[in-house]
């Protein structure tokens, strides 16, 4: 049995009810703007608002020490701007591989939630 993509999505469609199919359509492919967007929602949105506000402080940061550290004269303060400008990076790095990780997880979510549906609408089981 060979089907593609789009047949299986028909049959699907043609399995469900109207507002089972509205709901399936909502849980479509997203694309990158979507899927950054879709980690402000849910339970931690607050949580994941002050963390993206705290990378914006570091870059700040990072860029006052970059500014000061090419313009330090004595050797101590080029390593105290230069450790401080590579912490502030560092952070900022950890915090954006979180959102990665986040949006990864809001993905497979969507995709279990998909196959949850699809078999759910392809065994006849309505809810």
């Amino acid at each position: 049995m060979k089907h593609t993509n789009e047949q299986i999505d028909k049959i699907i469609h043609e399995a469900l009810s109207k507002e089972e199919a509205a709901f399936y359509d909502q849980l479509g492919e997203q694309n990158i703007v979507e899927m950054t967007l879709g980690v402000f929602q849910g339970k931690n949105k607050g949580l994941y608002i002050i963390t993206f506000i705290m990378s914006l402080i570091l870059f700040g940061a990072f860029i006052f020490c970059m500014f000061k550290l090419y313009h330090a004269e004595t050797t101590k303060t080029m390593i105290l701007y230069g450790a401080g400008a590579f912490w502030s990076m560092i952070s900022v790095l950890g915090i954006k591989i979180w959102y990665w990780m986040q949006m990864n997880t809001n993905s497979m979510l969507r995709e279990m939630k998909r196959l949850e549906l699809q078999i759910a609408a392809l065994s006849g089981v309505n809810r």
